[in-house]
């Protein structure tokens, strides 16, 4: 039967103690990690957030009582000891902070028993994720996910008190806003009061933000939840996290410069890891040419290399057909993988497949300078050579190209030169390689719509040298928006945003909306724009994403107290679930059951 506390109050956490306190008695209250009971000497190892102690139970100098109580102790039991610190009296465990004392107790009380638990709650635990999140109050409790957490809250603080500093008002803005179709789905919320109408969970703060500069605020932040109904992947979650702020009366260099700062505080503060600042910065052009992604890893090299000009008059039809079609050939240089197995090479090869390529070109020169390649019967040897140079391709290098439109060579290349550098172990998580991707396009083409939509949102500033071709060329014009990617993963983005009433007209106009449309889904926004807008621009980051690469997880998951799985349900709540037929009555909604 659980015990109480009454009278007792905790004076220490577990990992707080140290040699410091030896000779002083102490109370501390955890959850028990181990029990070994030796006949005569029981071993508890009392955990809690901040770490482990030993406590030790001997024939002699412990209670008759309190042996056999403690001998009963289980995993996960709730317990509070009174004891004296001491130095340890068996060997010292290194590997643990408070490895060199124990507590030697004079009073135990078992606050809560425990059934058995469904898997151990310790570090690097090996249970399917299945399981832990289906009891994620159990999971939380294992070391590295309490120092994740531990993390996550260090950031929202460290970001707080910068943002502060610099001038900036946390502001909340509403989590029951208007449904704007543009981007990804939103999850609606069907009105009682006003039967038929819904409101959208926000996607981002966008629109609110930007009335908050009209409004005077100067400078807002916000660490702010949003919500995608999108499909799920590895790094994406239907409820998220944003660091949201936006700035007015400034330009692109004043968002880069607070934000570089505030970066280099949060990794020297947290990781003690220096940024160095500036961050290099690359235009969206130049990362998809040498990188072929807008978010490229720069912690290693393998770029792309652009042979359109050198194989455009060859006699292999691949090539040239891809040219002919406007596309381009481009290739990486493989170091040292030249010995690759055929087998290998056919995994690449259906690799690329996923991300729209035909298939893959490749030249393996062996280290004799021997030539392996799935085309040469269809080239000379002198534009053989001349490609081999091109790539800067030396013995024991394996060449793989990709020829097709741009879009699908880039997005081949980019994504195989991921899967390599994993293959080839170029990746180290304790390097962090900060890049800002500027320049982007303002508009892309989409084939599924059959018109230009805004690559970013509708409210993105064209660089003003650009705008005059809008209508001639849409495709030309680049935007004042800016992407920080840290080792390949894009960390968050942000832009200048319109202010002129003129450009924002005819942004709606080259994106297919009628001035009605625009009105009737963006009309508060354009409205206060009549009253006098100051220039203003933002950014916003993932706060889940900045926190996997800063605790080197693999797994967004790994962040986040209480996630979604893939199919974005939560497997411990049991939800999203059915709810009561009175409940759908009252929104007068009604589920329509498919044949």
């Amino acid at each position: 039967m659980a015990e109480s506390m009454k009278g007792l109050r905790r004076t220490h956490r577990c990992g707080e103690l140290s040699r410091a306190n030896i000779g002083e008695t102490v109370t501390i209250m955890g959850w028990v990690q181990k029990n070994r009971n030796k006949g005569g000497l029981v071993f508890v190892d009392v955990r809690d957030r901040s770490g482990l102690i030993q406590v030790v139970f001997e024939e002699g100098s412990t209670e008759k009582e309190l042996l056999e109580k403690a001998a009963k102790l289980r995993s996960e039991y709730v317990v509070a000891v009174v004891g004296t610190v001491k130095e340890r009296s068996g060997a010292v465990n290194p590997n643990l902070a408070t490895g060199e004392i124990e507590i030697v107790p004079g009073e135990l009380r078992i606050l809560a028993e425990s059934e058995t638990p469904p898997f151990p709650v310790e570090e690097n635990s090996k249970t399917k994720e299945e399981i832990r999140l289906k009891y994620r109050f159990l999971d939380l409790r294992r070391p590295d996910m309490q120092r994740n957490l531990r993390m996550r809250s260090q950031v929202a603080t460290l970001t707080r008190q910068f943002l502060a500093e610099e001038g900036f008002l946390e502001i909340e803005t509403p989590v029951l806003v208007k449904s704007t179709p543009e981007g990804a789905r939103d999850y609606l919320v069907p009105s009682r009061i006003h039967p038929g109408e819904f409101y959208a969970l926000p996607q981002s703060p966008q629109l609110l933000k930007q009335l908050l500069m009209c409004s005077g605020c100067d400078r807002y932040f916000q660490i702010a939840k949003c919500f995608r109904d999108e499909d799920l992947r590895a790094d994406r979650q239907p409820e998220f996290t944003q660091i949201d702020m936006e700035l007015s009366f400034v330009d692109v260099d004043d968002v880069l410069e607070v934000n570089e700062r505030l970066l280099a505080k949060l990794f020297k503060e947290v990781l003690d890891v220096e940024v160095p600042l500036p961050i290099p910065r690359m235009t969206w052009q130049e990362a998809m040419d040498r990188f072929g992604s807008d978010k490229p890893d720069i912690r290693f090299g393998m770029e792309l290399t652009d042979v359109t000009e050198v194989v455009k008059d060859c006699g292999f039809g691949v090539f040239t057909g891809a040219i002919e079609n406007g596309g381009s050939v481009r290739g990486i240089n493989a170091k040292g993988q030249g010995g690759m197995p055929r087998k290998k090479i056919d995994k690449l090869v259906s690799f690329v497949k996923d991300y729209g390529a035909k298939g893959l070109a490749y030249i393996a020169i062996q280290e004799d300078g021997t030539v392996k390649s799935s085309f040469a019967k269809f080239m000379s040897e002198e534009e053989m050579s001349a490609l081999i140079q091109a790539m800067s391709g030396e013995n024991g290098d394996l060449l793989l190209f990709a020829a097709d439109k741009n879009k699908v060579v880039w997005a081949s290349l980019g994504a195989l030169r991921l899967e390599l550098a994993e293959q080839m172990e170029l990746l180290d998580k304790n390097e962090y390689q900060f890049l800002w991707v500027t320049e982007f396009p303002l508009l892309e083409w989409s084939d599924e719509q059959n018109r230009f939509m805004a690559m970013h949102h509708p409210f993105t500033m064209p660089m003003e040298e650009d705008w005059p071709y809008v209508d001639s060329d849409p495709g030309r014009v680049r935007a004042k928006a800016y992407d920080i990617v840290l080792n390949g993963v894009e960390l968050g983005g942000g832009s200048v945003r319109i202010s002129d009433p003129e450009i924002q007209t005819k942004m709606f106009e080259v994106l297919g909306f009628t001035k009605e449309q625009a009105q009737e889904q963006f009309g508060f926004l354009l409205d206060a724009f009549k009253y006098g807008v100051p220039p203003h621009a933002g950014l916003a980051y993932g706060l889940d994403r900045l926190l996997m690469l800063m605790t080197k997880s693999d797994n967004i998951r790994d962040v986040i107290a209480f996630p979604k799985v893939k199919d974005a349900s939560d497997l411990m709540m049991e939800a999203p679930s059915a709810v009561d037929t009175k409940q759908l009555e009252e929104l007068g909604l009604e589920i329509k059951t498919e044949e």
